[in-house]
């Protein structure tokens, strides 16, 4: 549960969520291995992710930040399955973020810190993806110039996702 509260602690921090909910506490439900799940209410209703850390993170001699990977569902905004991927600098300006799950390529766009699914229609095939394999890998440039790669474990992202879904219908 410690490592739910730090997670949760750091994702509000770290302003992920556009809404007033960012000020709000978000609720640790279970950790599922090496993602965990949260809630929270927000004035569009309420909100639920799972979060990961990367187990490794590339180069080895930079100072990355906090690095995450996001699951979330905004059923009052008809939302779900969002993937986003959030570091501790910023992207350059234009860049894209290649994700690759077993072999899978999914393309990210970036703004600031973050990265989001660039072809929507393609989030359920990434989610989808992220259930069935064994790690996900995030390569991507900073606005230093920087290649950076996150490799993500993707054990217990399904009964991570399972909890959210019935968590936020």
């Amino acid at each position: 549960m410690h490592a739910l509260k730090t997670l949760s602690a750091a994702v509000l921090a770290l302003g992920i969520f556009t809404t007033a909910a960012a000020a709000q506490k978000a609720t640790p439900l279970e950790q599922y291995k090496d993602w965990g799940a949260f809630t929270f209410n927000s004035g569009g209703g309420k909100v639920c992710y799972i979060i990961s850390k990367p187990s490794t993170l590339e180069p080895t001699d930079r100072n990355h930040g906090d690095v995450y990977f996001f699951i979330t569902h905004r059923p009052g905004e008809s939302v779900r399955n969002e993937a986003s991927l959030l570091v501790g600098y910023s992207f350059k300006e234009g860049s894209r973020v290649n994700v690759n799950v077993d072999g899978t390529a999914y393309i990210l766009f970036t703004k600031d810190d973050g990265a989001w699914v660039e072809n929507a229609a393609e989030e359920s095939n990434l989610v989808a993806a992220m259930k069935r394999g064994r790690s996900l890998v995030a390569q991507g440039m900073s606005s230093r110039g920087t290649n950076t790669k996150y490799t993500f474990s993707l054990s217990g992202v399904t009964a991570a996702l399972k909890r959210i879904d019935s968590e936020c219908k």
